[in-house]
């Protein structure tokens, strides 16, 4: 423990000094840099505070470093960002944050996490468009870990709050997918996805266990669940950009099967629609956002994860995750991003943004149950600072009859 705490201090007070512009040998960074960087390389260190809170972790604060390595062209090719921060329930928790643009439209990001108690978190994640295999775009996301705050509070809309029961959601598995060139702005996509859960105790002590409240035949998949889907999708897309679109239009239709045959614990099928807008006005410093999305899953027994979920940073905005839970969901976002000024920051040339944002959204049994009495509806304010190509730093809070939520970030939210 004591080493813990002498190593936290440690690295906040190096990651608060480390604020400069530095060019270095192109041959002392050759994992992370490729011809297109030049020599030597640009390497800015940005030092910033890390503070969140959300209904289900509660206050988590620290410090990172952001290290953002250019290319010769002046984008940001690389960026590493080393975290501490603390947190009542999981204690201090280590963080390594990494991304790797080699080319446009290719992508590698790895998150290593560990805490003092209960979290961990693994992630890679690689995308490829169009330059591997011509004409397909590929995907990939391997995961291991463990959220100790996850809640469930019972099925439907009218879940409630005083209902609130505390796990470990530790999780493993994969995700691929291919996405094939139909015709121009048509896609075809196929994936497999691979989900081995297990419910442990969590960290929130003050919240009884849900294995104690409920039982398997009430609540499917208490005991933990196996998934083997397979998924099959259809795109239209005519966005300018896929980390950061300013103007077009997103559809996509998704049907997946999970089936015991395959290595599932349940056999059921599960239906997505979404509609995305962008609007730009004033030469896109004003660009508005609409979306809209259904979720539809059918069968029996089907685990309470992989049914349709409400609530956190990409839905509902005012609510901690898996909030509202139910065989299926209509959901509303409108979003107004607006161009505040452009700045200079430790010589990194960055865009910031302000976002007010409205979230509705209901989960029901079936599309023809849904009610109006159910809908959730809570506004917000984003903040976005962004560095183009790529990069996109976010910080959302949204107000729900709950209280209010604050979800901090990489990337867009409803981003591809």
């Amino acid at each position: 423990m004591v080493k813990r705490k002498i190593f936290f201090t440690l690295i906040s007070v190096v990651i608060s000094c480390t604020a400069c512009t530095t060019m270095m040998p192109r041959k002392d960074l050759p994992l992370f840099t490729t011809k297109d960087y030049g020599d030597p390389v640009k390497v800015v260190s940005i030092p910033l505070p890390a503070i969140s809170t959300d209904p289900n972790e509660g206050l988590t604060s620290g410090v990172l470093g952001a290290f953002l390595i250019y290319d010769k062209k002046g984008g940001v090719r690389t960026l590493f960002a080393p975290q501490v921060n603390y947190n009542s329930y999981y204690g201090a928790t280590e963080t390594f944050y990494g991304a790797f643009y080699p080319r446009d439209g290719q992508s590698w990001e790895a998150n290593i996490s560990r805490s003092q108690h209960v979290n961990f978190d693994y992630e890679l994640t690689f995308r490829d468009m169009d330059h591997l295999v011509k004409g397909v775009g590929l995907n990939a996301y391997v995961y291991y870990f463990n959220n100790g705050s996850s809640r469930f509070f019972g099925f439907q809309s009218s879940s409630a709050l005083r209902n609130q029961t505390n796990y470990g959601d530790q999780e493993a598995g994969f995700d691929f997918s291919a996405t094939f060139d139909v015709l121009p702005d048509f896609y075809i996509s196929l994936g497999d996805r691979l989900r081995r859960v297990t419910i442990t105790h969590g960290a929130v002590l003050s919240l009884p266990f849900i294995q104690d409240v409920f039982t398997p035949e009430e609540v499917p998949g208490i005991n933990g669940f196996r998934t083997h889907a397979q998924r099959f999708s259809l795109i239209y897309s005519t966005l300018n950009s896929r980390e950061m679109p300013t103007a077009g239009f997103y559809s996509k239709a998704t049907a997946e099967w999970s089936g015991k045959a395959l290595g599932s614990s349940a056999n059921f099928f599960h239906y997505f629609l979404e509609a995305k807008d962008y609007m730009p006005a004033s030469k896109e410093r004003y660009v508005t956002l609409l979306r809209a999305s259904y979720d539809q899953t059918i069968g029996n027994s089907v685990p309470f994860l992989e049914r349709s979920i409400l609530g956190g940073e990409d839905t509902l905005r005012g609510y901690g995750d898996n909030r509202f839970i139910d065989k299926s969901y209509v959901l509303f976002n409108f979003e107004e991003r607006i161009r505040l000024f452009t700045r200079s920051v430790f010589n990194v040339n960055t865009r910031w943004e302000l976002a007010p944002f409205l979230d509705v959204g209901n989960v029901m049994s079936s599309l023809y149950s849904i009610s109006t009495k159910g809908f959730k509806i809570n506004p917000g304010l984003g903040f976005r600072a962004t560095v183009p190509p790529n990069i996109v730093g976010r910080i959302d809070v949204g107000f729900g009859n709950e209280g209010p939520a604050v979800f901090v970030g990489l990337g867009y939210p409803f981003s591809n």
